[in-house]
């Protein structure tokens, strides 16, 4: 699925200026711990979360994700956006809840992309 067709099916806002948004998305993962993040997820997700500190953008990158959605229409920091144009990490906010989000984007074929920490 393409970041377009996600933007799409979470009713989303692009962020970012220049993101690309023919993406290939091949999963996701919902999360607000970033610890969490590192050591549950894998490769070329979405990250969907509630926080929107600079931190998420260099988690996201850390762990290959190829973009971030913030739930609840929440709107990133000033330094988030900056760090985010600068490193190509494609931002969007939508007004859907974490639990709609997961649920939207499970249903329409993305995988869950979380793996079992024990």
């Amino acid at each position: 699925m393409n970041l377009n067709e996600v933007i799409e099916l979470v009713d989303g806002i692009t962020l970012t200026t220049d993101a690309n948004l023919n993406i290939n998305i091949q999963g996701g993962y919902g999360a607000d711990l970033m610890s969490d993040v590192l050591a549950a997820s894998q490769p070329n997700a979405v990250l969907l979360t509630g926080l929107t500190n600079p931190q998420v953008v260099r988690t996201a990158q850390m762990a290959d994700f190829r973009a971030i959605i913030f739930v609840r229409g929440k709107q990133p920091q000033p330094e988030t956006l900056e760090l985010a144009n600068e490193e190509n990490m494609p931002l969007i906010t939508s007004p859907l809840g974490m639990f709609e989000l997961c649920g939207r984007l499970h249903k329409a074929g993305l995988p869950s992309f979380e793996s079992n920490v024990s």
